[in-house]
């Protein structure tokens, strides 16, 4: 019996570096937390999902990448709507080379594209923190990237969630897209930088970039990571 037990005292000893060994160490965990709500038209969605596949292999988003300590970070790529769809399209993975950045982009340039009803920012939130949780990877990091082209309207508030993810160290930053046409009968939502400024992003340095319109998209989604990689931006104030 003694020896039995201590050869499971072994094992477990054994056990914890393993472990420890199994979490692979990034400069950051990013979760990109992207709207597909019924209020994005094809085309937009379209300009949308370009945007971040070419932003991934851009230039200057791999250099802000193998700039970092250990020069890879880890992405895991979300679509949001109402409370009652939140996916993971792409799961946690590794990019250390321009190679391993195509491949995420190829990969989610194939994936199939959804519209869903309602906007739940709060929800969304809440379902790309639960991300971090096992995840794989460790990092000094850990930042949600949310984006999107309108308010809560269904589900938690997206203040309260940000909230308790900041106080798990977790940061958030905004992409808003400001729509320049009616949605659903209403005039365009002008203050919606401003409702992500006060409502969503949290944590330390935290930022948005607005983007003016889906036409400009691309231009915004690459700016703010190589903002979010290189992790040397300041608090930003509305467009």
């Amino acid at each position: 019996m003694k020896r039995r037990t201590a050869l499971v005292g072994s094992l477990a000893t054994l056990a914890s570096p393993i472990a420890a060994r199994a979490q692979t160490a990034v400069d950051l965990q990013l979760v990109l937390a992207v709207d597909v709500s019924r209020s994005i038209d094809e085309v937009e969605a379209e300009l949308q999902r370009r945007g971040y596949v070419e932003a991934l292999t851009s230039q200057r988003v791999i250099d802000a990448i193998l700039s970092g300590e250990q020069k890879r970070i880890a992405l895991c790529y979300t679509e949001w709507a109402g409370t009652h769809y939140q996916v993971v399209v792409i799961d946690w993975t590794a990019i250390d080379s321009p190679a391993a950045a195509r491949r995420f982009a190829e990969k989610l340039a194939e994936a199939p594209r959804t519209s869903q009803s309602w906007t739940a920012v709060g929800a969304a939130l809440a379902f790309a923190g639960q991300r971090f949780d096992n995840s794989g990877f460790e990092s000094k990091r850990r930042v949600i990237d949310v984006s999107g082209d309108g308010r809560t309207n269904d589900g938690p508030p997206a203040e309260l969630v940000r909230d308790r993810l900041v106080a798990q160290g977790i940061v958030i930053n905004g992409l808003p897209v400001m729509m320049n046409r009616s949605n659903f009968g209403r005039p365009p939502d002008s203050g919606l930088d401003k409702y992500y400024e006060e409502n969503v992003i949290g944590g330390p340095g935290c930022f948005m970039i607005p983007a003016a319109s889906f036409d400009d998209f691309g231009r915004a989604v690459r700016s703010k990571l190589v903002r979010e990689i290189s992790a040397i931006s300041p608090r930003a104030t509305p467009a």
